[in-house]
């Protein structure tokens, strides 16, 4: 064997390997990915697998798709959820913790032909927002709630919150937390699925490619379904703190399996009916 074999080193030079390569043109090259213009060009700083970043790529994308980027105005409070702004290429205004749904309110009130969400924790809709979040969803408002429920207050320390899991450990329930004292999860999705004013309420995922699918159909739907003007589209997102659960990204995944979706099971809590939906069935986008 040669020296330059042994070394794995190449006496060729640049050019000739260049020469005896075959390159594709780009004719012959599919695209099947780009990062959404939507999304602007600062580098996300979430911790290294949490579904916020996540969550920001696929409603930046369903925005680029639906072509509503000059027509969207999102709202978001304090949290995790603050960090929107720096991400998210199009129109967004910041609330007080747990204002969100009020603000966007008067948002869609005075701006009805703009696409208008939240983009809220479950510490700021479920805790400190619950009043708002329950009249605004009993009145109807046209906009889309977007929930994103990790069981934890993520940016103070990991605090319990109104939906930590029976058990579950955090900075404030070092023994986990006990019903008997501190009362039981709250189960968003069911809870305002009650009220006249829901058009369209599901819960889903984003710990599976496939979970990811079926949350991005979701924001879509709930994005589309503002153009009948019926009520209020709430879309929940199980999501993961691995800082606050101490647990590293796949442990997270594997305890959403094992024990977030046990209490929060995924899928379609309040449908619209083919009666309601008449007007979107030709629309593209439009999972009916």
């Amino acid at each position: 064997m040669s020296e330059n074999e042994i070394l794995g080193t190449n006496t060729k030079d640049d050019e000739s390997i260049v020469r005896e390569c075959s390159f594709p043109s780009d004719e012959e090259f599919e695209l099947v990915y780009e990062r959404p213009y939507t999304l602007t060009g600062a580098r996300f700083h979430y911790c290294p697998g949490c579904g916020h970043s996540t969550v920001h790529k696929i409603l930046a994308e369903v925005v680029q798709e639906l072509g509503i980027q000059n027509k969207v105005i999102g709202i978001a409070p304090v949290g995790c959820s603050v960090f929107a702004y720096d991400y998210l290429d199009f129109d967004m205004q910041e609330a007080a913790h747990g204002r969100a749904s009020a603000c966007a309110t008067g948002v869609k009130r005075t701006n009805p032909d703009k696409y208008v969400f939240t983009y809220q924790g479950d510490g700021d809709l479920a805790a400190i927002g619950t009043a708002e979040t329950i009249h605004t969803i009993n009145r109807g408002e046209n906009i889309l709630i977007l929930f994103v429920n990790n069981a934890v207050y993520g940016m103070t320390s990991g605090q319990m919150a109104p939906t930590t899991l029976p058990g579950m450990k955090t900075t404030t329930s070092p023994y986990g937390r006990d019903v008997n004292f501190a009362g039981f999860p709250m189960k968003m999705a069911e809870l305002v699925s009650n009220l006249p004013g829901a058009f369209y309420v599901t819960r889903q995922a984003v710990h599976t490619s496939g979970a990811v699918r079926k949350a991005k159909k979701a924001i879509m739907n709930g994005f589309k379904y503002q153009e009948l003007k019926k009520g209020t589209s709430f879309v929940e997102i199980i999501s993961n703190c691995p800082s606050n659960w101490k647990m590293t990204p796949l442990q997270c995944n594997e305890f959403i399996e094992t024990d977030m979706l046990k209490y929060f099971p995924l899928g379609d809590v309040k449908l619209p009916s083919r009666e309601d939906l008449k007007g979107l069935e030709k629309k593209e986008g439009v999972v009916l």
